[in-house]
């Protein structure tokens, strides 16, 4: 396959998933603002949202004060942030409509309905009227544009490339929701917290597991009230859980596997490293040396990993 082929595939999946993965912070952000807290308490949660996508400066820089319509215009429709859905979809058409010939009549057709849908949503106000529906719209397009693509295109190095781009973003942003919403409960999750603190760490750990899908599986695996550490636990190891880091490392290995090619062996080499921690790790050990350290390595590690794909597979020859 050509590298500029497959370079395009990477990253229309990619792109399609932080969209996705926008959308489930910011409908938890927008879900949660509408519990009882303080002000303060409110407006970290929407800090922090910005700092999962490493956004603080540029909003800062565009908006100043951090106010809960302000985030969510500029996370959803400005055109200026590469990391607003509107972006992200638009940079995802442009990446499919660059490879039409690769992809099927199906999987194309979803990718450009997809984007002229969200500019008519916006252009007659739909997401003001109904922020969650509008994010519940923008997950359901993901998982349709996933469906097809596994349902209709051949299970040849295009749709490798896809599945890999789908699962690097997804394990870089697991990770980084988890480092910054860990930071945020305000109560020592391993000592005494007074009623109201626990009160408010429920609605923030089902906030967390909500966004990834994950809370009606949390409470089939635990059958249990939610403790952090069994969050945490259920978010980085579980290869049964589908957004988890072990999960997503596993596709990433898998699908690094099949299109292999003489200088990709470092590569396989490291995600393999890494995902033999994930398999093999103990959320105890991981807590007692620290679970931000732990997440920032590994979000170091899955860059360098996205880096290293780039140059074995995407990036043309002789450049």
């Amino acid at each position: 396959m050509l590298s500029r082929t497959a370079d395009h595939l990477f990253w229309m999946s990619r792109y399609t998933e932080r969209a996705e993965n926008t959308a489930r912070m910011l409908d938890v952000s927008y879900q949660t603002s509408l519990l009882p807290q303080s002000a303060a308490v409110a407006q970290l949660g929407w800090q922090g949202l910005l700092s999962i996508s490493e956004l603080l400066p540029a909003y800062t820089m565009r908006h100043g004060e951090i106010t809960p319509q302000a985030v969510m215009e500029f996370m959803v429709k400005d055109p200026d942030n590469p990391s607003s859905i509107v972006s992200c979809l638009r940079a995802a058409r442009e990446n499919a409509r660059a490879v039409r010939g690769t992809l099927t009549t199906e999987t194309w057709e979803t990718q450009n309905q997809t984007w002229l849908e969200v500019n008519r949503m916006l252009a007659v106000g739909e997401f003001e009227r109904d922020p969650g529906q509008f994010f519940e719209w923008v997950k359901f397009r993901s998982h349709l544009s996933r469906g097809v693509t596994v349902g209709t295109m051949l299970m040849d190095e295009s749709l490798h490339f896809m599945r890999l781009g789908t699962f690097l973003e997804r394990a870089d942003n697991t990770a980084r929701l988890l480092d910054v919403k860990f930071h945020a409960v305000h109560s020592d999750f391993f000592g005494t917290a007074t009623q109201q603190d626990q009160e408010y760490d429920f609605y923030h750990w089902s906030a967390i597991l909500r966004s990834v899908s994950g809370f009606e599986i949390y409470r089939k695996v635990y059958r249990d009230v939610i403790k952090p550490e069994r969050v945490a636990e259920f978010l980085i190891l579980r290869a049964d859980m589908p957004r988890s880091l072990h999960a997503s490392l596993n596709e990433v290995v898998a699908n690094l596997a099949v299109v292999a090619n003489d200088q990709s062996a470092e590569t396989q080499r490291r995600a393999g490293r890494l995902r033999a921690e994930l398999q093999y790790g103990a959320i105890d050990e991981i807590l007692a040396t620290g679970l931000h350290a732990f997440l920032t390595q590994f979000l170091d590690r899955v860059n360098e990993l996205g880096g290293r794909i780039s140059r074995d597979f995407l990036v043309p020859a002789g450049n």
